[in-house]
């Protein structure tokens, strides 16, 4: 069966409604308070500031900590999807949101605080009629069952996408990625505000069909590779097969040509509370070399032959784990080829928690900074796991020949901010 086309369609997106446009564009209408990271970002504490911080921020229904009542004896899991539902509409009634008049792709703009320019298109993403219709969207690394299915609920009950997936895909300067340059420097956009962390974001919307036309064409023949967003991904792909409606055929998704827009690809470290690091290391010497390094320093591991990692005591001990026995790789992998065994992620899950007895349900994940992975594991009088990044070249090579990295093994950046425009079905 023929691969079918990589669609971007316009979609009419529900926005933050300023009271006056003309104030909105010139910052007087603080919309940065309202957004939020992606929802798997947050843990337990960030979350709850965030709904705390504004109550109209969008974290209020991405994370619906059970923040209406509920009556004894109710499932209070679907009475948490319910209550996002019921928040997310009465927005939309009292007019905090509202759907723009015509359909558009949208140029959005990220500036990082250290001057890094991330452009992509957000447009409505054509899914696959099913596991049997060949798909341009290719996920990296493999997704568990609970976020999916949480996905799946909020998303079924608010029949609505709340954020974009992050898709990457080489566009060699084509005509999607000339029009996603080109607008910015002569459009006023929509939207410009700046967020806590220093991120500048802007939005624009491209409502001219011949310009849909163009990008449509541009994209057809490509394919596309999941940066962030896979349990999102794979809830698309369920509500597609649940509902008959048209609209379910669709997902909200940022495309980001990585030629001209390399993002940023940084690390997901681990924590294993009450892991006893010595013991661990001591383990670990039965199938590796283990030394000690300065620093818990992401970059460490990569001046060694992979796959190499950190472990770092709640003492701030620091040893390094490579030159692991390649027969212990190749027995704990079968069917993987070397590159994915020398994945650092894969000797991890698939070598060294197993040896240590440690199961996976406990392992707790903390993206980009290892320092707080460090204090994390002094918290919990376990051992921290700092693990080098992966290269994009790397992640394609890997798709390219049909194999997932384990879960949980990039995490790319900048991310979408949530709350810029959601695409809803009503």
């Amino acid at each position: 069966m023929p691969r079918r086309p990589l669609d971007l369609a316009p979609f009419r997106g529900l926005r933050y409604a300023a009271p006056d446009v003309d104030r909105f564009i010139d910052g007087d209408f603080d919309l940065s308070r309202l957004l939020a990271p992606p929802y798997d970002i947050p843990d337990a504490r960030e979350a709850r500031e965030l709904q705390r911080s504004d109550p109209y921020n969008a974290a209020r229904v991405t994370l619906p900590y059970a923040l209406s009542r509920h009556t004894a004896g109710e499932d209070t899991t679907a009475h948490r999807y319910r209550g996002a539902a019921e928040r997310l509409h009465g927005w939309i009634a009292d007019g905090r949101l509202a759907r723009d008049p015509e359909p558009a792709l949208y140029v959005y703009e990220q500036v990082t605080p250290n001057g890094e320019t991330q452009r992509g298109l957000i447009g409505a993403l054509r899914l696959p009629d099913d596991d049997s219709d060949p798909s341009p969207v290719r996920p990296h690394e493999n997704v568990a069952e609970p976020p999916v299915r949480d996905r799946f609920l909020l998303m079924g009950e608010t029949r609505t996408n709340l954020e974009p997936i992050f898709l990457i895909y080489r566009g060699g300067g084509g005509a999607a990625t000339t029009i996603t340059e080109t607008i910015p420097p002569r459009e006023r956009p929509l939207i410009s505000t700046r967020t806590a962390d220093g991120a500048h974001h802007r939005l624009w919307a491209i409502t001219d069909p011949e310009l849909h036309r163009r990008v449509s064409d541009d994209l057809a023949a490509r394919s596309a590779l999941i940066a962030d967003g896979h349990h999102r991904y794979a809830a698309y792909r369920r509500l597609r097969s649940a509902h008959e409606e048209a609209d379910w055929g669709y997902g909200l998704a940022l495309l980001v040509d990585s030629d001209t827009h390399p993002p940023r690809l940084g690390s997901i470290h681990r924590v294993l509370p009450g892991l006893d690091t010595e013991r661990a290391l001591a383990a670990a010497r039965t199938v590796a070399l283990v030394e000690p390094v300065p620093a818990p320093d992401p970059a460490i591991p990569n001046r060694t032959k992979a796959p190499a990692l950190l472990l770092t005591s709640p003492e701030g001990e620091t040893h390094m784990i490579h030159g692991f026995d390649e027969t212990a790789l190749e027995q704990a992998s079968p069917g993987h080829s070397t590159a994915w065994r020398h994945l650092a992620t894969a000797a991890l899950h698939e070598v060294l928690l197993p040896l240590w007895r440690y199961p996976e349900r406990r392992v707790r994940m903390v993206h980009d900074d290892p320092h707080e992975a460090v204090e994390t594991a002094r918290a919990t009088r376990g051992t921290a796991v700092i693990v080098p990044p992966m290269r994009i070249d790397q992640i394609y090579a890997l798709t390219d020949q049909g194999e997932l990295t384990p879960r949980k093994s990039t995490s790319f950046g900048p991310k979408p901010r949530t709350g810029l425009v959601m695409r809803t079905l009503d």
